[in-house]
């Protein structure tokens, strides 16, 4: 039995993979997230494109996250966000599921952007497996990356 990590309690659900039936094991909303990542950039930006730049992970642990920003100086509220990772699944679907939490509605500033935290992602798709909460911690790291990037060229410029 393996723990899934639910918003509201952790609950025990069959290892269906070591039961090899196969069977796809997140909500349809980590599969959507998956098959069909929002803001992904696969091609490097051009540029001036973003004024923010986060990389996180370690290639030899299998996850790197690289996150741009383009932050409005005035309000500094994220206009766009793009990121590409080498990762799992989940660290595909927690990072598309982030970028939409920041930039909808026009975008969070930088100070709403840091309270949203890896559980508030976690939720955000339905729960995850316990032993993949860390994949959701990726995204958050690579923001906060990101964000010192742009706090350290903004006292620059």
């Amino acid at each position: 039995m393996k723990a899934i990590m639910t918003p509201k309690k952790m609950t025990k659900k069959p290892d269906l993979q070591k039961e090899g039936k196969g069977e796809w094991y997140y909500s349809e909303l980590v599969k959507e997230h998956f098959f069909n990542p929002r803001n992904v950039l696969l091609n490097d930006p051009k540029e001036g494109e973003f004024n923010a730049e986060g990389v996180v992970g370690a290639p030899v642990c299998g996850d790197v996250m690289r996150m741009w920003l383009k932050v409005e100086p005035k309000t500094e509220r994220i206009k766009e966000l793009k990121w590409r990772t080498f990762g799992c699944a989940t660290a595909i679907a927690s990072t598309s599921v982030f970028s939409e939490m920041l930039t909808r509605n026009g975008g969070l500033t930088l100070a709403e952007a840091f309270k949203v935290t890896p559980l508030d992602i976690v939720k955000e798709l339905g729960g995850l497996p316990a032993i993949k909460i860390h994949c959701s911690v990726l995204a958050d790291q690579a923001f906060k990356k990101a964000a010192e990037d742009y706090y350290k060229k903004s006292r620059i410029n």
